[in-house]
């Protein structure tokens, strides 16, 4: 059981420290690829959209159904697929966010990340001209500094049950977890950049900013490490299980979890740095691809 345990927290890590990716690429790159991320992040929530409706929302079906019958099975997933929809709901609501995670930075903002010699944007404009150049107000540093560390607190409290969600699913099947586990971190890329930048600004430090960025990523296996223990004092059995009826309401949560982090952040963000169709083109091939390698396990 240990072994299986590791493994999911290891792809669990994977997932979270993807946020220092995303500051790497801010720092490192000649040009931030907005069409790349566009897909990127469409691809990953088509992969937790197709995984959540036909995977995971049918295991925890069949793990309640083992102790509770079909009728009320299809009952009890059902209000937690709702409760984790729910859940999440109310840490989006609740979390203080000066700014939103995953707005797009324009090219001129991050141009001086990885090119100290780059001029600095011009931030002395009016807001309505800013914003409509695709940039942010920058002026006073006191304010950005708080605007990036309520971004890695918001993305940090995000991602507790994002990691719960690559866990569990790792835990009970390490390939369908790593599939998720890619997902989410590839959805990670793209918040490492949204804490970054105003990071940057705010203090000129660079490692400042990545370590931020790292931090908001580790909530991922703090969060799942946290759950798990919980879980066990609380609900494990003997030999380190969770009763049927256990794994299939945290399945179906789970579930609505992935789902909703889909449809609220992973496909406006896909839109906000994307062209055409990028968003879909990615959607779609996250759902192939999820396809194929379920099918390939069977």
């Amino acid at each position: 059981m240990m072994k299986e345990v590791w493994i999911a927290f290891g792809l669990t890590v994977f997932a979270g420290m993807a946020t220092g990716i995303g500051s790497i690429i801010a720092f490192t790159a000649k040009r931030t690829n907005y069409r790349f991320l566009s897909v990127a992040t469409g691809f990953s929530a088509g992969v937790m959209l197709y995984v959540s409706f036909v995977e995971i929302f049918f295991k925890g079906l069949t793990a309640l159904s083992e102790r509770y019958g079909d009728y009320w099975a299809h009952w009890i997933n059902a209000a937690s697929f709702f409760g984790g929809m729910l859940l999440i709901g109310l840490i989006d609501n609740l979390i203080p966010a000066a700014e939103n995670p995953h707005e797009t930075h324009s090219e001129a903002e991050t141009m001086p990340l990885h090119n100290p010699s780059a001029p600095h944007p011009e931030f002395n404009v009016s807001t309505d001209v800013a914003m409509s150049a695709g940039t942010h107000d920058h002026s006073q540093h006191h304010k950005l500094m708080r605007m990036g560390l309520f971004t890695a607190l918001a993305i940090g409290i995000h991602n507790f049950p994002e990691g719960l969600a690559t866990f569990l699913a790792a835990l009970q099947d390490p390939h369908l977890g790593m599939a998720i586990a890619v997902a989410i971190a590839l959805h990670n890329i793209p918040e490492g950049i949204s804490v970054s930048v105003p990071i940057f600004y705010a203090t000129g430090n660079r490692k400042k900013a990545f370590l931020y960025s790292i931090l908001s990523g580790l909530a991922e296996p703090v969060g799942a490490g946290i759950a798990y223990l919980a879980l066990l004092i609380f609900m494990g059995g003997e030999n380190g299980t969770f009763p049927s009826q256990i794994m299939g309401i945290l399945f179906g949560g789970v579930a609505g979890i992935m789902v909703y982090i889909s449809l609220d952040e992973l496909l406006p963000t896909s839109r906000a740095y994307g062209k055409g169709h990028d968003s879909l083109f990615g959607l779609v091939t996250g759902m192939l691809v999820m396809a194929l390698s379920l099918l390939l396990m069977k």
